[in-house]
């Protein structure tokens, strides 16, 4: 791949992230002009977006867990909401296609990937279990909780105080 050919992906990638935030329908949008001449079909569009979903949540679980170093499992969920509120239109276009894939190809792309994410919440959460199982389920419990208990951006109190404004200004 080129530097031109990476950079324009990355534009047309964010021009497709600024659609289904914009839509918030869990349409993949394969309609965003340059899409199928860059990703060409929606499995290869759905792991960029998928791949971008979970660098972001990296990323989030790394600072929250700066902030929250004695609650491990908040510092997760408040990650994962986080996350959530930074790409709320690729997190419903990423739960439409888990729940309704394509194809069984989708499927398994899509089971795979919740199962990394899952992973991750829970390792980071210091919940890894012994076994596979046991991590993939308490990774499940948390985003499930992450989930009902999420508020998006918009609805919550802005931030006081000289550090919460720029802590908002920062991860803006």
């Amino acid at each position: 791949m080129t530097w031109t050919t990476f950079h324009h992906r990355g534009d047309v990638l964010r021009t497709v992230i600024r659609a289904a935030d914009a839509r918030r329908d869990g349409v993949l949008p394969m309609d965003v002009t340059g899409v199928r001449e860059t990703f060409g079909d929606e499995l290869t569009l759905l792991g960029a977006l998928q791949l971008r979903w979970h660098t972001r949540l990296s990323g989030h679980l790394e600072r929250a867990l700066l902030d929250r170093p004695t609650d491990p499992e908040q510092a997760a969920i408040d990650a994962w909401q986080a996350t959530a509120d930074d790409l709320p239109g690729t997190r419903l276009v990423l739960d439409h296609h888990r729940a309704e894939p394509l194809d069984e190809e989708m499927a398994s792309a899509m089971a795979i990937s919740a199962a990394k994410e899952q992973i991750l919440i829970a390792a980071m959460a210091g919940r890894a279990g012994a076994r596979t199982e046991d991590t993939l389920a308490t990774g499940l419990e948390l985003e499930e909780r992450a989930r009902r208990t999420h508020r998006p951006a918009a609805t919550r109190p802005a931030p006081r105080g000289l550090l919460g404004r720029v802590k908002a200004r920062l991860a803006a």
